[in-house]
Protein backbone atom coordinates (compact mmCIF):
# COMPACT_ATOMS: atom_id res chain seq x y z
CA UNK A 1 0.00 0.00 0.00
CA UNK A 2 1.43 3.38 -0.96
CA UNK A 3 2.14 6.01 1.68
CA UNK A 4 -0.56 8.25 0.23
CA UNK A 5 -3.13 5.47 0.15
CA UNK A 6 -2.29 4.36 3.71
CA UNK A 7 -2.71 7.90 5.04
CA UNK A 8 -5.90 8.38 3.02
CA UNK A 9 -7.43 5.18 4.38
CA UNK A 10 -6.47 6.00 7.98
CA UNK A 11 -7.95 9.49 7.67
CA UNK A 12 -11.11 8.07 6.13
CA UNK A 13 -11.51 5.58 8.97
CA UNK A 14 -11.11 8.34 11.54
CA UNK A 15 -13.75 10.46 9.81
CA UNK A 16 -16.15 7.53 9.59
CA UNK A 17 -15.69 6.80 13.28
CA UNK A 18 -16.33 10.46 14.08
CA UNK A 19 -19.55 10.49 12.03
CA UNK A 20 -20.73 7.25 13.62
CA UNK A 21 -19.93 8.49 17.12
CA UNK A 22 -21.75 11.78 16.49
CA UNK A 23 -24.83 9.97 15.18
CA UNK A 24 -24.90 7.65 18.18
CA UNK A 25 -24.59 10.44 20.72
CA UNK A 26 -27.20 12.57 18.98
CA UNK A 27 -29.56 9.62 18.91
CA UNK A 28 -29.25 9.14 22.66
CA UNK A 29 -29.32 12.86 23.42
CA UNK A 30 -25.78 12.86 24.85
CA UNK A 31 -23.34 15.74 24.87
CA UNK A 32 -20.21 14.99 22.86
CA UNK A 33 -16.90 16.70 22.18
CA UNK A 34 -16.96 18.43 18.77
CA UNK A 35 -15.23 16.20 16.23
CA UNK A 36 -12.66 14.95 18.73
CA UNK A 37 -11.24 12.40 16.30
CA UNK A 38 -10.28 15.22 13.95
CA UNK A 39 -7.50 15.99 16.43
CA UNK A 40 -5.54 13.20 14.77
CA UNK A 41 -5.80 15.11 11.48
CA UNK A 42 -4.64 18.30 13.18
CA UNK A 43 -1.73 16.44 14.75
CA UNK A 44 -0.63 15.10 11.38
CA UNK A 45 -0.83 18.56 9.76
CA UNK A 46 1.20 20.04 12.64
CA UNK A 47 3.83 17.32 12.32
CA UNK A 48 4.00 17.76 8.55
CA UNK A 49 4.42 21.54 8.85
CA UNK A 50 7.40 21.15 11.18
CA UNK A 51 9.01 18.50 8.99
CA UNK A 52 8.65 20.76 5.95
CA UNK A 53 10.74 23.35 7.78
CA UNK A 54 13.22 20.82 9.18
CA UNK A 55 12.97 17.18 8.04
CA UNK A 56 15.10 16.06 11.01
CA UNK A 57 13.12 18.03 13.62
CA UNK A 58 11.50 15.10 15.42
CA UNK A 59 14.41 12.70 15.07
CA UNK A 60 16.68 15.31 16.67
CA UNK A 61 14.12 16.13 19.36
CA UNK A 62 13.80 12.46 20.29
CA UNK A 63 17.52 12.10 20.98
CA UNK A 64 17.62 14.29 24.09
CA UNK A 65 15.77 16.62 26.42
CA UNK A 66 17.85 19.56 27.59
CA UNK A 67 15.58 22.52 28.47
CA UNK A 68 16.99 25.45 30.41
CA UNK A 69 13.64 26.47 31.91
CA UNK A 70 11.37 24.72 34.40
CA UNK A 71 7.89 26.26 34.37
CA UNK A 72 5.46 25.87 37.27
CA UNK A 73 2.14 27.21 36.05
CA UNK A 74 -1.61 27.10 36.40
CA UNK A 75 -3.62 24.35 34.72
CA UNK A 76 -5.81 27.01 33.06
CA UNK A 77 -6.10 26.14 29.35
CA UNK A 78 -5.43 29.77 28.37
CA UNK A 79 -1.96 29.83 29.92
CA UNK A 80 0.13 27.37 27.90
CA UNK A 81 3.81 27.79 28.75
CA UNK A 82 5.48 27.23 25.39
CA UNK A 83 3.03 29.37 23.44
CA UNK A 84 3.12 32.50 25.60
CA UNK A 85 6.93 32.62 25.63
CA UNK A 86 7.11 31.49 22.00
CA UNK A 87 9.38 28.50 22.48
CA UNK A 88 9.11 25.15 20.64
CA UNK A 89 8.77 21.67 22.20
CA UNK A 90 11.88 20.60 24.08
CA UNK A 91 12.71 24.07 25.41
CA UNK A 92 10.52 24.18 28.54
CA UNK A 93 10.02 21.54 31.25
CA UNK A 94 6.53 22.02 32.66
CA UNK A 95 4.50 21.28 35.79
CA UNK A 96 0.96 22.66 36.12
CA UNK A 97 -1.73 22.52 38.76
CA UNK A 98 -4.63 24.60 40.06
CA UNK A 99 -3.32 28.14 40.81
CA UNK A 100 0.40 27.28 40.40
CA UNK A 101 0.82 26.18 44.01
CA UNK A 102 4.05 24.70 45.40
CA UNK A 103 3.46 22.67 48.56
CA UNK A 104 6.24 20.97 50.49
CA UNK A 105 4.10 17.85 50.91
CA UNK A 106 3.23 17.59 47.20
CA UNK A 107 5.47 14.75 46.02
CA UNK A 108 4.30 15.21 42.45
CA UNK A 109 5.54 18.78 42.20
CA UNK A 110 8.70 18.07 44.21
CA UNK A 111 9.59 15.09 42.03
CA UNK A 112 9.33 17.20 38.88
CA UNK A 113 11.36 19.96 40.54
CA UNK A 114 14.05 17.49 41.56
CA UNK A 115 14.28 16.08 38.05
CA UNK A 116 14.46 19.57 36.58
CA UNK A 117 17.23 20.73 38.91
CA UNK A 118 19.31 17.60 39.48
CA UNK A 119 18.96 15.75 36.18
CA UNK A 120 18.14 18.34 33.53
CA UNK A 121 20.17 21.08 35.22
CA UNK A 122 17.77 23.88 34.33
CA UNK A 123 19.09 27.42 34.67
CA UNK A 124 15.79 29.01 35.68
CA UNK A 125 12.67 28.00 37.55
CA UNK A 126 9.67 30.18 36.74
CA UNK A 127 6.50 30.20 38.80
CA UNK A 128 3.86 31.83 36.61
CA UNK A 129 0.37 32.77 37.73
CA UNK A 130 -2.20 34.78 35.85
CA UNK A 131 -4.81 37.44 36.45
CA UNK A 132 -8.34 36.07 36.43
CA UNK A 133 -7.25 32.81 38.06
CA UNK A 134 -10.30 30.76 38.98
CA UNK A 135 -8.49 29.06 41.84
CA UNK A 136 -7.56 32.37 43.41
CA UNK A 137 -11.09 33.71 42.96
CA UNK A 138 -12.59 30.57 44.53
CA UNK A 139 -10.25 30.84 47.52
CA UNK A 140 -11.70 34.26 48.32
CA UNK A 141 -15.22 32.91 48.90
CA UNK A 142 -16.81 30.86 51.68
CA UNK A 143 -18.62 28.65 49.17
CA UNK A 144 -18.32 24.88 49.40
CA UNK A 145 -16.21 23.73 46.43
CA UNK A 146 -15.81 20.14 47.57
CA UNK A 147 -12.45 18.37 47.62
CA UNK A 148 -10.59 21.24 45.98
CA UNK A 149 -11.13 23.39 49.09
CA UNK A 150 -8.29 21.43 50.69
CA UNK A 151 -6.01 22.69 47.90
CA UNK A 152 -7.41 26.22 47.96
CA UNK A 153 -6.51 26.49 51.64
CA UNK A 154 -2.91 27.02 50.55
CA UNK A 155 -4.01 30.19 48.76
CA UNK A 156 -6.15 31.21 51.73
CA UNK A 157 -2.99 31.03 53.82
CA UNK A 158 -1.41 33.55 51.44
CA UNK A 159 -4.44 35.78 51.89
CA UNK A 160 -4.11 35.50 55.67
CA UNK A 161 -0.39 36.37 55.56
CA UNK A 162 -1.10 39.54 53.59
CA UNK A 163 -4.41 40.45 55.19
CA UNK A 164 -3.47 44.03 56.04
CA UNK A 165 -2.38 44.87 52.48
CA UNK A 166 -5.39 43.21 50.85
CA UNK A 167 -7.92 44.68 53.28
CA UNK A 168 -7.53 48.19 51.85
CA UNK A 169 -8.33 47.18 48.26
CA UNK A 170 -11.66 46.82 46.49
CA UNK A 171 -12.67 43.31 45.43
CA UNK A 172 -11.29 43.63 41.89
CA UNK A 173 -7.91 44.93 43.04
CA UNK A 174 -7.80 42.43 45.90
CA UNK A 175 -8.25 39.50 43.55
CA UNK A 176 -5.55 40.80 41.21
CA UNK A 177 -3.13 41.44 44.04
CA UNK A 178 -3.78 38.01 45.53
CA UNK A 179 -2.85 36.48 42.16
CA UNK A 180 0.48 38.29 42.45
CA UNK A 181 1.05 37.51 46.12
CA UNK A 182 0.27 33.86 45.52
CA UNK A 183 3.04 33.72 42.91
CA UNK A 184 5.50 35.42 45.26
CA UNK A 185 4.74 33.02 48.11
CA UNK A 186 5.05 29.99 45.82
CA UNK A 187 8.44 31.27 44.69
CA UNK A 188 9.43 31.46 48.37
CA UNK A 189 8.29 27.87 48.75
CA UNK A 190 10.45 26.79 45.80
CA UNK A 191 13.51 28.51 47.27
CA UNK A 192 12.93 26.81 50.64
CA UNK A 193 12.90 23.27 49.22
CA UNK A 194 15.90 21.07 50.02
CA UNK A 195 16.23 20.53 46.28
CA UNK A 196 16.98 24.16 45.46
CA UNK A 197 18.90 24.89 48.66
CA UNK A 198 21.21 21.91 48.10
CA UNK A 199 21.78 22.95 44.49
CA UNK A 200 22.61 26.49 45.57
CA UNK A 201 25.07 25.24 48.18
CA UNK A 202 26.73 23.13 45.49
CA UNK A 203 27.09 26.27 43.36
CA UNK A 204 25.05 25.10 40.37
CA UNK A 205 21.44 25.90 41.23
CA UNK A 206 18.89 27.80 39.13
CA UNK A 207 17.52 31.29 39.44
CA UNK A 208 13.92 31.30 40.67
CA UNK A 209 11.53 33.81 39.10
CA UNK A 210 7.93 34.81 39.78
CA UNK A 211 5.83 36.06 36.88
CA UNK A 212 2.17 36.90 36.29
CA UNK A 213 0.44 36.65 32.92
CA UNK A 214 -2.28 38.98 31.68
CA UNK A 215 -5.13 37.23 29.90
CA UNK A 216 -6.35 40.61 28.69
CA UNK A 217 -3.23 41.55 26.73
CA UNK A 218 -1.09 38.41 26.51
CA UNK A 219 1.84 40.00 28.36
CA UNK A 220 3.98 38.77 31.24
CA UNK A 221 5.01 40.83 34.27
CA UNK A 222 7.94 40.01 36.52
CA UNK A 223 7.08 40.02 40.22
CA UNK A 224 10.16 38.67 41.98
CA UNK A 225 13.44 36.83 41.55
CA UNK A 226 16.04 35.12 43.69
CA UNK A 227 19.41 34.12 42.30
CA UNK A 228 21.76 31.59 43.93
CA UNK A 229 23.93 34.28 45.53
CA UNK A 230 21.04 36.46 46.76
CA UNK A 231 20.49 36.57 50.49
CA UNK A 232 16.74 36.92 50.06
CA UNK A 233 13.95 37.17 47.52
CA UNK A 234 13.93 40.40 45.51
CA UNK A 235 10.30 41.51 45.25
CA UNK A 236 9.57 44.13 42.59
CA UNK A 237 6.91 46.87 42.80
CA UNK A 238 3.41 45.58 42.12
CA UNK A 239 1.92 46.32 38.68
CA UNK A 240 -1.62 45.84 40.03
CA UNK A 241 -2.88 49.42 39.85
CA UNK A 242 -1.80 49.91 36.24
CA UNK A 243 -3.09 46.51 35.10
CA UNK A 244 -6.45 46.27 36.82
CA UNK A 245 -8.24 48.10 34.02
CA UNK A 246 -6.69 45.79 31.41
CA UNK A 247 -7.74 42.54 33.07
CA UNK A 248 -11.42 42.44 34.06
Amino acid sequence: MSRFTHNHVRTGVAKNLAVRHTAQTEQHGERTLPEVLRLFDRNRMWSDRLKEINPDYFSNLAKQQKPEIFWIGCADSRVAANQIIDLPPGEVFVHRNIANVVVHSDLNCLSVLQYAVEVLGVRAVIVCGHYGCGGVAASMTDDDHGLIDNWLNHIRNVQRLHHDELEGLDHHQREHRLCELNVIEQVRNVTKTTIVRDAWRAGNGPEVHGWVYGLGDGLLRQLCVQKPDDAELNVLPSPTKEDCDVHP
